[in-house]
């Protein structure tokens, strides 16, 4: 009996085996299959060539000579430093006939700088006007302190 119990035992567990050996081979095949078909996909797939009108390679024309005939100095000055203020000072191009379009960065970047120095300049003044009215009601509360204590000492004094 033990020996029949150990060939079936040996049985299955070489069944097992082959099946696991089986479901591999599958499982490599899938994966190979499912490469190669996604290798057919991009192969399939052409990118056309994008058709650019007459009219905008005028445009990228007109560009590119208008950027290569201007110099640094005239479209892209550096900012100044102001030693008095410490603000920036720069003189932007702002009349150029020669340009499609105008770059207002550095303007739009300098005026919200300004606004906001501004902002923080008014808050400033509200914050110190505040401080100097405490300043003058804790003056005025510990003058009225020292009154009342006085009175209060003196009606002490006059009782005795």
């Amino acid at each position: 009996e033990e020996d029949l119990l150990n060939d079936v035992c040996r049985e299955v567990v070489e069944k097992w085996s082959e099946s696991q050996i089986v479901d591999a081979k599958e499982k490599k095949e899938d994966e190979i299959q499912a490469i190669a078909s996604m290798m057919e996909k991009q192969a399939r797939i052409v990118v056309k060539p994008k058709e650019v009108s007459q009219e905008e390679k005028q445009r990228k024309a007109a560009l590119l000579a208008q950027y290569a005939n201007v110099t640094d100095e005239e479209e892209y000055p550096f900012p100044d430093l102001d030693e008095q203020d410490g603000s920036i000072a720069t003189a932007v191009n702002i009349g150029s006939e020669k340009s499609l379009f105008r770059n207002t960065n550095v303007e739009d970047v300098l005026n919200a700088r300004k606004l906001e120095r501004e902002l923080l300049r008014d808050e400033f003044q509200k914050k110190k006007e505040q401080d100097k009215l405490q300043r003058e009601k804790d003056k005025l509360a510990k003058q009225e302190r020292k009154e009342k204590e006085k009175k209060r000492t003196q009606k002490g004094e006059r009782k005795r």
